[in-house]
């Protein structure tokens, strides 16, 4: 496999980090991060394939052990325990995570007929209990793209290549890489919850 250069990229004005390949471009003022088809050559892969870092009220009636797939809820296919991330602390209180694996079909109309795309969907949800907010980082790897979708006519239709076959790093290890080298650089990001 190709070596997919990745780097260690400033979300939210600098305030948060993590590490991601460095064929993902960020979005201004989205802090989404998304894959540039053009700076990677014969990749039959979805085009809006993205990664997004959201900051979120903390879900208190929601149980860590089950944190991360109560975002997917319906479309789980695994998850895993809850996991304590000692590098990302606040006040000596280290987040918790957890991850989840899922499915889905991704609809949009054009051009008044209607396109279904499946992608893969990678969920981890790293809980900053001490400034009440979960953080949600989630990965979209596109499996199936349908002939009417307009991404077919960037990519072609029918079961998309495999990143690693394409010389990239697959979307798994993005989202692993992703989700260990989430840093905090500024706390008061969360408010006055972390004055």
């Amino acid at each position: 496999m190709a070596e997919d250069y990745h780097a260690e990229r400033p979300l939210f004005g600098g305030a948060i980090a993590s590490t991601f390949p460095l064929r993902f471009q960020t979005r201004p003022f989205t802090d989404e991060l998304v894959l540039d088809l053009q700076d990677v050559s014969n990749i039959r892969q979805v085009p809006d394939h993205q990664s997004i870092f959201e900051l979120l009220d903390l879900k208190l009636e929601v149980l860590d052990n089950g944190s991360a797939t109560w975002f997917l809820q319906d479309l789980i296919i695994e998850q895993s325990a809850v996991i304590e991330a000692d590098g990302l602390r606040f006040r000596n209180i280290p987040a918790v995570v957890t991850t989840a694996v899922g499915q889905m079909a991704i609809s949009k109309e054009c051009q008044g007929r209607e396109a279904e795309n499946t992608v893969r969907v990678y969920l981890a949800n790293l809980r900053l209990k001490e400034v009440g907010t979960d953080v949600l980082i989630t990965a979209y790897e596109p499996i199936l793209i349908s002939p009417l979708s307009e991404s077919a006519s960037a990519v072609g239709a029918g079961l998309a290549v495999p990143a690693a076959q394409s010389g990239c790093m697959p979307m798994a290890e993005v989202f692993k890489l992703a989700v260990s080298s989430f840093k905090v650089n500024d706390w008061s990001l969360f408010g006055a919850a972390a004055a």
